[in-house]
């Protein structure tokens, strides 16, 4: 059978992984994995189909392996009650290819974002920021970031100074009753 033919087959063995599917006109078998029966998830190809069962599949896949041809199937891109392809441009089969792919970094090395902290900017001569992110004017107040451990200090003076006015404000509303 040609690559992405749609077919009605008849289920000869049902597996754990899936099911295995005559080809009409041919004495191949084609393997209908469970990830491609349903587009939901399928932990049992055996609640999907039975053996002697007619189902409605596409070619997805041909690989020699062995000397022998292997070929895969695909259910969920066949609408199972007309046999009408319901992927007819296979974009619903390239965005599962690109799901299984995954993303492997082979350099192994640490990426570090210390870069834009030790920079200076050109237009201001601070640190911490590049001339495309400055809002400094010619002539105006420069800005630097500040280290951590002053922030924490500023922080707790300010809790502090917070605290005092908010006693102050307590008792003016007492004397105003």
């Amino acid at each position: 059978p040609e690559l992405y033919a749609i077919f009605q087959g008849e289920v000869a063995t049902v597996t754990e992984y899936g099911a295995f599917i005559k080809i009409p006109g041919c004495r191949k078998q084609g393997l209908v994995h469970k990830t491609h029966m349903s587009s939901c998830r399928v932990d049992k190809p055996s609640e999907i189909v039975d053996v002697g069962d007619k189902v409605w599949v596409k070619l997805i896949g041909k690989e020699m392996k062995d000397d022998k041809l292997k070929l895969s199937l695909s259910m969920k891109v066949v609408n199972q009650g007309t046999g009408k392809d319901l992927d007819p441009n296979n974009v619903s089969l390239d965005q599962d290819e690109r799901k299984k792919r995954t993303f492997r970094d082979y350099t192994s090395q640490k990426i570090t974002l210390e870069a834009v902290l030790n920079t200076v900017c050109k237009k201001c001569g601070c640190k911490g920021h590049f001339a495309k992110e400055c809002f400094v004017q010619p002539g105006g107040t420069k800005y630097s970031l500040i280290p951590e451990e002053d922030e924490e200090d500023v922080a707790a003076a300010g809790y502090e100074r917070d605290k005092k006015t908010s006693l102050a404000d307590d008792s003016s509303k007492k004397r105003k009753k």
